[in-house]
């Protein structure tokens, strides 16, 4: 079922047209009737017949507002798609089913989700999507809306099962640390699931991310220990740069020449000197150098 655009007529001249066929056949009837002839004659039943099919006809005038679409069906055959704005007039035997085609959005609840490592977590998303199909919309899916909706938390607990909360090694995606490329992923999964819908996703991004509370507190304090560690580790290896500098340098301009026990004495001192400054004591085994 594709969308099939068709044409339609001008509402307003085919309202003027029609309310003037009225006023004749008014006008035609009561001088038909008050005539030296009899009141029901055939020239009466015709006006009468004539105004009948006149006010049928008014069935057809139909709106269209910007950005909408009117979905036409004879007998629940699909006719067509009207989008020309304003009042329009079709076969008034046409039944027609106003779809917007303007953009729209809203953001799923809060799923409670496992993550791809297992751990519980809350996370929603802010969906904007238009529908650019309305024969799609209106008869390849009972309610488009609800579809949207529906699939939409359906695509967002696939999408959280597949990455991470946090990122555990380089280059590795997760749902906290990467929001562009996990969103281009929840943009692509709902694509595929709403495309026999005639539905376009223009953008989807994750508005809520956090770990369940049950498991907060825990993954709070897991977080300040990286953090710490990896801080240690950075000021280690900043330490150890300095020394062999320092080192390289002194070699250099031949300032003074040490041999290897001096060597490990001085690095033992200058890595006690270095992290100690920053809140850190290293292990330096020294035991071996003398």
């Amino acid at each position: 079922m594709k969308e099939n655009p068709i044409q339609s007529l001008p509402g307003i001249p085919a309202l003027l047209v029609l309310l003037l066929v009225l006023l004749g056949c008014g006008y035609g009837f009561i001088a038909t009737v008050t005539g030296p002839d009899s009141p029901v004659t055939v020239g009466a039943l015709a006006f009468i017949a004539l105004a009948v099919l006149a006010l049928v006809c008014l069935a057809g005038l139909y709106m269209v507002e910007p950005n909408q679409a009117a979905v036409l069906s004879l007998f629940g055959k699909y006719v067509g798609t009207v989008k020309d704005n304003g009042l329009r007039w079709n076969n008034p035997l046409y039944a027609k089913r106003k779809v917007s085609q303007r953009v729209r959005n809203f953001e799923s609840g809060k799923l409670k989700v496992n993550e791809l490592d297992g751990s519980p977590i809350e996370i929603a998303a802010v969906i904007v999507w238009q529908v650019v199909d309305s024969a799609e919309a209106v008869y390849n899916v009972d309610d488009y809306e609800t579809f949207v909706h529906i699939q939409s938390e359906s695509a967002l607990r696939a999408m959280a099962t597949s990455y991470p909360y946090d990122q555990h090694e380089d280059g590795q995606l997760s749902l906290r640390s990467h929001a562009s490329e996990i969103s281009l992923h929840l943009k692509q999964e709902l694509q595929e699931r709403l495309a026999d819908a005639g539905v376009d996703i223009i953008d989807a991004r994750i508005s809520h991310l956090a770990y369940a509370a049950e498991i907060a507190q825990a993954m709070l304090q897991r977080q300040q220990a990286n953090a710490v560690i990896a801080a240690r580790t950075r000021i280690v290896a900043g330490a150890v740069g300095m020394v062999e500098m320092a080192l390289a340098e002194l070699q250099k301009n031949g300032v003074v020449q040490l041999d290897e026990e001096r060597k490990a004495q001085m690095v033992s001192n200058l890595l006690v000197v270095l992290c100690g400054e920053r809140g850190t004591q290293p292990i330096v085994n020294t035991g071996s150098l003398y």
